[in-house]
């Protein structure tokens, strides 16, 4: 992939990569990876899912009951 950016914030780039340690290669798939987790509705909700699974379950609510309890309010949304 190639990115043409200015001169200016290309710099401020390298200088932001080096104080953190990275390359600029680094801190651009870091943004890429942040930028695409951020809008990726599908894995939000599937994640939303997981961490309500789990509440349920620390709740003393068995798997199995979890699970139906996910599948019945996924259908009802559709």
């Amino acid at each position: 992939m190639i990115i043409r950016i200015d001169s200016e914030l290309k710099d401020k780039l390298y200088k932001l990569a080096w104080t953190e340690g990275k390359s600029s290669s680094q801190v651009v798939r870091e943004l890429i990876q942040d930028h695409l987790r951020e809008r990726d509705m599908g894995a939000y909700i599937d994640d939303l899912w997981k961490r309500i699974g789990a509440n349920l379950i620390s709740k003393g609510t068995k798997l199995k009951d979890t699970d139906k309890a996910i599948i019945k309010a996924r259908k009802s949304q559709k």
